[in-house]
């Protein structure tokens, strides 16, 4: 350790290290020859909620091996620190812990909290870096089904009873495929399943030594199916028991008959009595109103020149009535009568006929 700097969010360790010289990752030669050096800044853990950065210079050494394609190499501190990497390996592993625990999004919202910042996506790399587990020796399997899109794709899910860790995942439910991974195991003596067929030839197959049972989860469902096909089973007695306990209503009276119009049923039959004899009233008087006599159609005149249509689109009577000069036409002349239209529809301007206002002369 060389130095010790506090600048308030952050502790900055100045460090290096002593070693003669360093392993070659390539040919596994050491060497002892310094080709420079060049500082790093791994990330330690936080101490009481600050940042610990670690100044470390490191040594580049030069491969003694001709044969060797590595020219350089860089000295790596055990338990400190690897290649590529911008954080201590027990940094790296509480990260790990904490993405194992709660995944990406809520495991950055705790590392966060204790001062160890990283993005979701770095705590997915991290886990992902992980060795696998050694296989243990299962001694009591549980089999069960999963859906991968439910309804349609389903799956196998192997969990070791004992530790309740999932063990394999399998593409199917096949008993084919069941039995050849039993087969692979041959330290099963107890096998948990549901009763399935295809888990039950599959289990024969692959583990026929093993004793098959059925978890807690099982049992429950099993029994509360047997006990619901029971009670339907017994359903009309229920009825009856019921029916007879029962006690006899006195028969409700019979409804006075309706003076409404509307049959029984209808929404307006049920409306108050004032209001059913105004609907009668009305419907009465609206019967007795006299019709009026129907409309004349008007034949429009085709003797009409087309001469005699103008430039503004008015047909005029081709033999309007004279009066004398100086006199006036009546009155029910001059206002102009509408003819019904049978030109074109999209004519802006209605016909009328200008019979009211007489030619000169």
């Amino acid at each position: 350790m060389e130095s010790v700097q506090d600048d308030g969010e952050a502790i900055r360790v100045g460090v290096r290290c002593r070693a003669a010289g360093a392993r070659c990752p390539g040919c596994g030669s050491w060497s002892g020859r310094v080709h420079g050096s060049y500082l790093r800044f791994p990330a330690d853990l936080p101490v009481a909620g600050r940042r610990v950065v670690l100044r470390l210079r490191v040594r580049r050494f030069t491969c003694e091996d001709v044969s060797c394609g590595r020219r350089t190499l860089v000295e790596q501190v055990a338990g400190l620190t690897r290649r590529y990497s911008q954080r201590t390996e027990r940094m790296r592993s509480v990260l790990a812990e904490v993405g194992l625990a709660l995944a990406g999004r809520a495991g950055a919202r705790l590392a966060d909290v204790f001062g160890a910042r990283a993005s979701r996506n770095t705590l997915l790399r991290l886990v992902d870096a992980l060795p696998e587990p050694q296989p243990q020796v299962l001694r009591v399997v549980g089999v069960d089904e999963y859906a991968m899109r439910k309804g349609r794709v389903y799956g196998t899910v192997l969990v070791d009873v004992e530790t309740r860790r999932p063990v394999d995942l399998l593409p199917d439910r096949e008993a084919s495929t069941v039995a050849a991974w039993l087969a692979e195991h041959p330290g099963i003596e107890v096998v948990c399943r549901d009763r399935a067929p295809f888990f039950a030839e599959g289990s024969s197959i692959g583990a026929p030594t093993a004793v098959q049972v059925a978890d807690r989860f099982h049992l429950w469902r099993n029994l509360g199916e047997a006990a619901e096909r029971c009670v339907s089973r017994h359903r009309p007695c229920f009825r009856a028991t019921f029916a007879a306990s029962e006690p006899q209503k006195a028969p409700a009276p019979a409804p006075a008959e309706s003076e409404s119009p509307w049959p029984t049923g209808h929404r307006f039959a049920d409306q108050d009595p004032l209001g059913r004899d105004r609907d009668v009233w009305l419907h009465g008087r609206l019967r007795r109103r006299p019709r009026l006599p129907p409309a004349v159609p008007h034949v429009p005149d085709r003797t009409c020149s087309p001469s005699a249509v103008p430039a503004h689109g008015h047909r005029l009577d081709p033999d309007p009535p004279r009066h004398p000069a100086g006199e006036r036409a009546p009155g029910a002349q001059i206002r102009p009568r509408r003819l019904p239209r049978t030109g074109c529809p999209r004519r802006a301007h209605p016909r009328v006929r200008e019979d009211a206002h007489p030619a000169p002369g």
